[in-house]
């Protein structure tokens, strides 16, 4: 079979692999559907990725069809996969945090991923997608990550919200956060994707860094966000974000950085800040993005910008790595 590995930083190959004829005892064989692509994926393209050694078969944002019957699931149901590989038995585990596994092992990052044409996925780690598109189910995932971190933060729609960052995990975010009826307000660089998340998707406070701290404060009426969500990979953006979270409120990082992060601690403590950390998401996050999926609530279609298949995916994930500016999600088809 065919798979997409990152030899090392810049290195991308498409070999030639064994396809798996079995699984483990717990394991389900899936053949890959499709594959939408993260900031993650770019991370390890670029040397960027904590955690992580190479070489490396890339790729967690899957759908896919049951190979063989096995656990419930019959040859050809259509999957979405959840790549967070727990171990079950740590503490976390048992708290019924799997997302936290001390011994987590993420699919496409601390063991191969999906980008390559069957996987073997743990059988509670695929959940049924017979609703929705192939394309849908693929994104999956990266919005449950959004849906997380809004469930984590226990926003209500008595709250103003400000959202730093839109790539897809930030535009997720946004989403479910304006999902729960949150007054929700857009910080990015790039002007041209605020006006196209405007017109997309309803927003209707957005704001450039351009603007300036003093702008983005001014929109809060001066008392800064109840809950404030980063999303920009960025450790300067993150420092920055402190400054727009007003007394009494919530600052949720989505992002991962390697670096240390730092802070005032008498501004932190004058506003009793909640500092919080969203990782990854479980079932329940996948199930409410699957629904909203189902019933309408997120529009897939305008998600969904860029577009491959299997056999060009290196050409196609070099360039997209190289210019992401107008990129939202971009999807590789492994097989129909």
């Amino acid at each position: 079979m065919r798979a997409l590995v990152v030899a090392a930083p810049g290195r991308l190959t498409l070999e030639t692999r064994p396809r798996p004829q079995s699984a483990p005892e717990g394991w389900v064989l899936v053949d890959i559907a499709r594959v939408g692509i993260c900031g993650t994926d770019y991370h390890i393209l670029e040397g960027n990725q904590p955690f992580f050694e190479y070489p490396r078969v890339i790729g967690h944002e899957l759908s896919g069809r049951i190979a063989e019957d096995a656990h419930g699931f019959r040859r050809g149901d259509l999957v979405t996969v959840n790549p967070y590989v727990s171990c079950g038995k740590c503490r976390a585990c048992l708290r019924g945090k799997p997302n936290c596994c001390t011994n987590i092992a993420v699919l496409g990052v601390h063991r191969d991923g999906g980008l390559a044409e069957r996987l073997a996925v743990p059988a509670g780690n695929l959940y049924p997608a017979d609703d929705l598109a192939p394309d849908q189910a693929a994104m999956v995932e990266f919005l449950a990550i959004g849906a997380h971190a809004v469930r984590r933060s226990r926003l209500t729609a008595e709250d103003r919200v400000l959202v730093v960052g839109l790539g897809p995990i930030g535009l997720g975010t946004a989403l479910f956060a304006k999902a729960r009826g949150a007054e929700v307000h857009l910080l990015d660089a790039n002007a041209e994707r605020l006006d196209a998340l405007k017109g997309d998707f309803g927003f209707t406070h957005t704001h450039t860094l351009a603007d300036g701290p003093q702008a983005v404060m001014a929109a809060s009426g001066g008392a800064g966000f109840d809950v404030v969500f980063d999303a920009t990979g960025s450790a300067r953006a993150i420092e920055a974000g402190f400054a727009y979270v007003g007394h009494g409120g919530t600052y949720v990082l989505v992002s991962v950085v390697k670096d240390e992060i730092r802070f005032l601690d008498p501004e932190f403590h004058k506003r009793e800040m909640t500092l919080m950390g969203s990782r990854n998401a479980t079932r329940e996050d996948f199930e409410t993005v699957t629904a909203a999926m189902a019933g309408g609530t997120i529009d897939t279609a305008k998600l969904k910008t860029h577009a491959a298949h299997f056999p060009d995916v290196v050409a196609a994930l070099s360039g997209w790595s190289a210019d992401r500016r107008d990129i939202v999600k971009a999807i590789v088809t492994v097989a129909e």
